[in-house]
């Protein structure tokens, strides 16, 4: 298995990924996910692929195993420390292979990767429910940096 950066060819392997954690997220909450959706659509994915600002790195064998989406941030603000963080939008390793280490592989890839890049931390976001997510994060060294609240009126 090698770990590097998407191109436009992996297209394809994302995709199938992209829909497999879109179905965890609907399973999670049917009252916000469309079921047969996923998050990225292709000319997105090729926007996102080309732009060294969000990039995608993949685990690769005779297919796609694996992906983090990340995008660079930049705190902005008089009151804030000027930090660079590297936020993971999607982190998905497909679930025929799971429980082999990739998705660890994966971040820690990611986290030298933030590192030469001089962030201050990674962040992501994990929906209430997807326990196996939150565990697994957790497992990694995550920590809760703050907490996302919501009262559903409808």
């Amino acid at each position: 298995m090698i770990i590097r950066r998407a191109k436009i060819d992996d297209i394809e392997g994302i995709e199938k990924l992209l829909y497999q954690v879109h179905d965890v997220h609907v399973q999670i909450r049917p009252d916000l996910f469309k079921k047969g959706y996923k998050k990225y659509n292709t000319s997105e994915l090729i926007s996102i692929i080309n732009n060294d600002e969000t990039p995608i790195y993949v685990a690769v064998e005779d297919e796609i195993l694996g992906y983090i989406f990340c995008v660079y941030k930049q705190t902005k603000g008089e009151s804030l420390q000027p930090i660079k963080s590297l936020y993971i939008d999607d982190f998905c390793v497909l679930d025929t292979v799971r429980n082999k280490h990739i998705g660890t592989k994966l971040y820690e890839y990611v986290v030298d990767i933030a590192k030469n890049n001089d962030c201050y931390n990674i962040t992501l976001n994990v929906w209430e429910g997807n326990d196996s997510a939150l565990n697994f994060y957790r497992k990694l060294g995550l920590k809760t940096q703050r907490t996302f609240l919501e009262q559903k009126l409808k």
